[in-house]
């Protein structure tokens, strides 16, 4: 009998032991390549961790069915790791003040004018008594730390743990830098404890914490902080598509919901809401 050869390394068996005749038997099967538990995965992978490995094991493992230990193991264990990193965030924060969220870029370089113009809004909010809260890593989050840290004020950074791009800056305050695993809690940080926020342009992420902000103060979860937006060229073009079509067409939101986010183009104006907001409270910040 000729011998089959091995198709694929993710193979989990290609013979069997016929323990009456002591020979083996090749058993050609069309579900060999077919994984039943997490186990076989981390067998089939050999440790590696490559990009491309990750994410066809994690679209694998949502097809396996996990067994009861599994189960317990994996999901009661992440159940204490976000636990402990609400416990850790909310320790921290408690403690900072009234501070505002600047969001942003990762990619945005030093001698960008929207890093430069997020390093002077910061170092204007700490000079009217706020503290910066940013997501801990490089260009806007960088600049809002650096552009604190230069004034002195309280300089907090939410670094979340990613595979690419994500590093915590140098400008953090020590005591005040939180690292998560988890977007969703370290969004909750982002917006429990600040009194306003600031986006300026960036990517997906700073979409997602912007969008969390507004949904959070249209749905009436949170106050109605003042939420500014750097940069008319390059927001102007979302918010146009949303009063056509979110609002007009389809009717989606309310037109009330338009007045939620101010857009800008310079520091002055961007610090000059979040004052503006906070004087009809006849409130003014400071540590």
């Amino acid at each position: 009998m000729t011998k089959l050869k091995k198709t694929s390394r993710t193979k989990v068996a290609d013979e069997v032991l016929n323990a009456g005749s002591g020979q083996t038997i090749m058993q050609p099967n069309i579900n060999d390549n077919k994984v039943k538990t997490i186990s076989d995965i981390r067998e089939q992978t050999h440790g590696e961790r490559t990009v491309q490995v990750d994410d066809e094991q994690r679209i694998r493992k949502a097809f396996v069915d996990k067994d009861w230990n599994e189960i317990k193991i994996a999901d009661s264990w992440q159940i204490f790791k976000v636990m402990a990193e609400f416990v850790e965030g909310f320790e921290k924060m408690s403690k900072i003040g009234p501070c505002v969220s600047i969001f942003g870029s990762a990619r945005t370089k030093p001698d960008n004018p929207y890093y430069q113009m997020a390093e002077e809004i910061a170092a204007k909010l700490v000079r009217h008594g706020y503290g910066v809260i940013t997501g801990g890593g490089p260009g806007i989050m960088e600049a809002g730390n650096k552009g604190a840290h230069s004034e002195g004020g309280r300089s907090v950074g939410l670094n979340i743990e990613l595979p690419f791009e994500q590093f915590n800056n140098i400008y953090i305050d020590p005591d005040k830098i939180i690292n998560f695993d988890y977007f969703f809690v370290r969004k909750v940080m982002f917006v429990k404890y600040a009194q306003g926020f600031i986006g300026m342009p960036g990517g997906f992420g700073t979409l997602d914490e912007l969008f969390e902000a507004i949904t959070l103060i249209q749905t009436k979860k949170i106050g109605r902080f003042p939420i500014v937006l750097v940069g008319t060229k390059y927001w102007q073009g979302m918010f146009d598509w949303i009063q056509k079509v979110m609002l007009e067409d389809e009717k989606n939101i309310s037109p009330e919901d338009m007045n939620l986010v101010q857009l800008v183009d310079d520091a002055e104006s961007a610090v000059k809401i979040i004052d503006d907001f906070y004087s009809k409270y006849l409130l003014s910040p400071n540590f």
